[in-house]
């Protein structure tokens, strides 16, 4: 049985705004050149010997790159490697003989009688004795102005090439710091140059080199440069793959490549692309599973994250068996009192409450906030009560939400975002009691809280005024809700890693003017949403099939026919994959077309689109039977048309389904139905 790597922490967040880059533990003898047991027993033998002195110095700083990585990263691999210690021994050793001996160069300890001078020291024997000063003054530098001021030093006396690791160094600093990514940017490249050069004289892939991609994509992804990130990210992969195909030790590789993995999936969500980060997300859980023992508090962390970022494309059903792992190890590691489990719990309700089952989500929700109140954790129970009063809303308990709220904002400051978000959701409840006036009065408390912290969290006020536009449009006030968009929209649109958020909102707008008959002016919109979302969810998701399906009820509004056949049949398409076939949505998509084939004198498309939307009414059973009766009713009609138009001798147009275009985006809210 393969022996695991011990791993004191290696946490992730699926969709922060950034996190630093996870540089992990490397053993100690995995120097950027190759150092064998024989050439590192050799050096006890030879005080003056330059190579001892340069793979002393070299290991030095290696070593202490590797430890400040570990202060950096919430990535930590830690375990004990025999051979390691033996280098550690050897260069102890080596630098015992390579000191000067103080008792034979003291005149008056001699056992001769006759004083002798000191012998002149070497130019050359002298340079590399300041050099070896230097190297001591930058590994004892602890701040990063020391670190700095050591390496200028430094320039003076070592050649470009032999900067590479120091250079690596104080960029991993730097960028751990967070306060000059421009600066970190610069020595990362200056070690890339100068690694790279080392690596390629040896013929061979350096984990250095793949270290610094690693962190030219972190300081990248910091100046929010996503493509050039990727680039460099995507270079780093190249490599780890290239030293693990030609034998590297898997536990030097796995924690870069954990750490590569990761920060491609924070730079993909930011620019928008969620289903690609989905892909390494489950390869960084891979990746922990073959490194941490079964059931770890680790893998428990690493199944919640997974779950988390399902959840942030709206896809529950996979979402939940992680979310399951997850509680399952946390309760087991930690028992059931623990905030680990808290959070577990929380997530898991929200999972529920996306797959409509609101009783299991408000049972894990209370299970929740009693564990958080037994930690004093006041923040976080507060808003576990908002979503628990959103779980009574959605299962029509609409007095006890309110009483609820009621409670939890006397416990929120005046001008918060948490008493907004408490008002809004009041506002949700007091709607579903149709108690208007009241409801709005809320809102209008809710806007004037928000309005004075756009600056200071635009992404979290963008998303309360998504949310009070959707009870406007409750309420019928279509173009308060309009409005309220225009101003989210233009919050996102200042914040790139929110593109999948700006085209669910351009979906939104667009929907409410075709809603409103400006026909012309939904459009762009809807044209705009699924160009922006054609990355970030995948071309089937169901969020994209609504937006095909408004587009088509837009062409068909215009008397395009053809143009809106052409959407209707993207929109069934999508949704026979992500629904199936026999969802109310689908079969209203299917409906739609055969009434655009219908317009346009295709009677044969329209009569065999108008059976498959009869053959799925009848897949319902009982509860479909006014539906089924409809279908029936038009599938008459159709024929009808169709004798109509033989009789008359008039040509029965088709349109060859083979020519539609293929779907090309998706959306994150579900939009309503044309």
């Amino acid at each position: 049985m393969r022996s695991k790597i011990v791993v004191t922490s290696l946490e992730t967040t699926a969709f922060s705004v950034h996190l630093p880059a996870a540089l992990v533990y490397i053993p100690s003898f995995s120097l950027p050149f190759p150092f064998k047991r024989g050439f590192c027993e050799g050096l006890t033998k030879t005080g003056n010997n330059r190579k001892a002195r340069q793979f002393n110095s070299m290991r030095k700083l290696w070593n202490s790159i590797i430890l400040l990585a570990r202060r950096r990263s919430s990535s930590i691999f830690s375990k004990s490697y025999g051979s390691g210690a033996l280098v550690n021994q050897c260069t102890k050793t080596h630098a015992l003989l390579s000191r000067p001996n103080k008792f034979v160069t003291t005149p008056f300890r001699n056992m001769e009688t006759l004083v002798q001078k000191p012998s002149p020291i070497s130019s050359r024997r002298r340079k590399m004795m300041e050099k070896s000063q230097l190297e001591e003054a930058f590994e004892s530098a602890e701040t990063s102005e020391e670190m700095l001021k050591a390496f200028k030093d430094m320039e003076g006396v070592f050649d470009e090439r032999e900067l590479g690791l120091a250079s690596l160094k104080i960029g991993l600093k730097l960028d751990h710091e967070g306060e000059d990514p421009g600066k970190a940017l610069s020595f990362a490249s200056r070690a890339l140059n100068a690694l790279e050069k080392d690596s390629s004289n040896n013929d061979n892939p350096s984990l250095p080199v793949a270290m610094t991609l690693q962190l030219l994509g972190s300081v990248n992804y910091s100046l929010k440069r996503f493509s050039d990130s990727l680039g460099y990210l995507n270079r780093a992969n190249r490599v780890l793959t290239r030293l693990q195909d030609e034998g590297v030790s898997v536990d030097d590789v796995l924690p870069v490549l954990h750490a590569v993995q990761l920060e491609l999936a924070n730079v993909k969500n930011a620019m928008g692309r969620r289903e690609e980060a989905l892909e390494n997300l489950r390869r960084c859980l891979e990746i922990k599973e073959m490194t941490f023992e079964e059931d770890s508090g680790e893998l428990g962390k690493a199944n919640r994250d997974l779950a988390e970022a399902y959840v942030a494309v709206l896809n529950f059903k996979e979402a939940l068996p992680y979310c399951l792992k997850a509680l399952d190890i946390h309760v087991k590691q930690l028992g059931q009192n623990s905030v680990e489990v808290a959070h577990d719990r929380k997530l898991l309700g929200i999972v529920y409450s996306g797959l409509e089952e609101h009783e299991k989500a408000l049972e894990q929700n209370m299970l929740a906030q009693r564990i958080l109140k037994n930690w004093k954790l006041n923040a976080d129970l507060l808003r576990a009560e908002i979503d628990a009063a959103n779980m009574m809303i959605a299962l029509g308990r609409y007095d006890e939400a309110v009483g609820t709220l009621k409670n939890v904002v006397q416990q929120t400051e005046k001008d918060s975002e948490t008493r907004a978000l408490v008002l809004i959701s009041m506002a949700k409840a007091l709607c579903n009691q149709e108690k208007f006036a009241d409801c709005k009065r809320c809102l209008e408390i809710s806007l004037g809280i928000l309005d004075q912290r756009e600056r200071i969290s635009p992404v979290e006020v963008a998303e309360a005024y998504s949310e009070i536009s959707m009870q406007y449009e409750t309420m019928n006030d279509f173009e308060i809700a309009i409005s309220l968009l225009k101003r989210t929209l233009a919050l996102l649109e200042k914040q790139p890693q929110e593109q999948h958020s700006e085209g669910s909102v351009s979906a939104r707008i667009g929907w409410l003017l075709l809603l409103t008959g400006k026909v012309q002016q939904a459009i762009p919109y809807l044209e705009s949403a699924a160009e922006r979302l054609k990355d970030s969810f995948g071309p089937k998701h169901f969020g994209v099939g609504y937006i095909y399906n408004n587009l088509g009820a837009a062409y068909l509004e215009l008397d395009r026919p053809q143009s809106a056949a052409q959407m209707f049949a993207v929109a069934k398409d999508i949704m026979d994959v992500s629904l199936g076939p026999h969802h109310a949505d689908t079969i209203e998509a299917c409906q739609n077309l055969s009434k655009a084939y219908g317009e346009m004198g295709s009677y044969v498309l329209a009569i065999e689109f108008q059976q498959q939307v009869i053959d799925a009414w009848e897949s319902h059973g009982a509860s479909a039977e006014d539906e089924l009766r409809e279908a029936h009713r038009l599938f008459e009609q159709l024929k009808i048309k169709a004798r109509g138009a033989s009789a008359n001798g008039a040509p029965m147009k088709a349109l060859p389904l083979s020519h539609m275009p293929a779907a090309s985006g998706s959306s994150q809210l579900p939009l309503r139905k044309s």
